[in-house]
């Protein structure tokens, strides 16, 4: 006891040096982490890796300076390793999941399923991938959704990336009555599609009938477009289209009455 006041007196340097190694190592990251983002070299890699790589460098400057501070304690390194081998193994059981997550962001980086600006369909989220980090990916829903998705999930999932192609393909079907003629419907569709400002004509749009009922006949349309232009095709075809059905009288199926009789 008589020993203790001498011990913290002799350790209180060490305290103090490593509080402030502590705040300027801090603050040093920061500093560093902000030039690092402005080279002109990132603005060439894809946003994706840049990101992770900014993620990582970031976590190892972090480690770097917990070492520094304990060594400036004065705690022996062999110990400290010996400890964390020791504790290695609960460490690793209890978190199973992160570093399956660590893994995953691995894989994500070395495989690139997909990118960041992507629209997927993965591991039950959709919408565009806004950050792919060390453990999870965010991607943000049509309706403005943030959603955090674990890594280790996104490499067990089945991913569907509607903008990784540069063309895209519209599916839509319309119905008609059977006292039509195929082919008038079949002229009034294409002469629609030809003129959309979307459309491609190469691969050739595409309207045939596929299928159809007692009373209707369904025609099934195919247009390709730029990727980007999807949507903007989609809601012009259906526009486009019936209203070529109005202008040419184009009658609509009989609804089916089921009496109760």
């Amino acid at each position: 006891m008589d020993k203790i006041p001498e011990m913290l007196a002799g350790a209180g340097g060490n305290i103090v040096l490593a509080i402030i190694v502590s705040i300027v190592g801090y603050f040093a990251i920061q500093f560093i982490m902000k030039a690092l983002r402005k080279l002109k070299g990132f603005e060439k890699l894809d946003q994706t890796v840049v990101r992770f790589v900014l993620n990582f460098i970031k976590w190892l400057m972090y480690v770097m300076l917990i070492i520094a501070v304990i060594t400036i304690l004065g705690v022996p390194m062999a110990q400290v390793i010996a400890l964390l081998a020791s504790a290695g193994v609960a460490v690793g059981l209890a978190l199973q999941g992160a570093l399956s997550n660590l893994a995953g962001g691995i894989l994500l980086m070395v495989l690139r399923p997909f990118k960041v600006g992507d629209y997927v369909d993965a591991a039950g989220a959709s919408g565009v991938v806004h950050s792919i980090n060390l453990f999870y990916t965010v991607i943000m829903t049509i309706d403005n959704k943030r959603v955090t998705v674990p890594n280790g999930s996104l490499m067990n999932a089945n991913v569907v990336d509607y903008t990784a192609e540069p063309q895209r393909r519209v599916d839509l079907v319309f119905s008609c009555a059977k006292s039509e003629k195929p082919a008038e419907i079949q002229r009034c569709i294409l002469d629609a599609v030809a003129g959309s400002q979307y459309a491609l004509q190469e691969p050739a749009p595409f309207a045939h009938i596929s299928g159809g009922t007692n009373e209707a006949m369904e025609f099934t349309v195919r247009v390709w477009c730029k990727t980007e232009n999807y949507w903007d095709l989609y809601f012009e075809l259906n526009q486009l289209i019936v209203e070529a059905f109005a202008a040419k009288g184009v009658q609509a199926p009989a609804l089916r009455v089921v009496s109760d009789k």
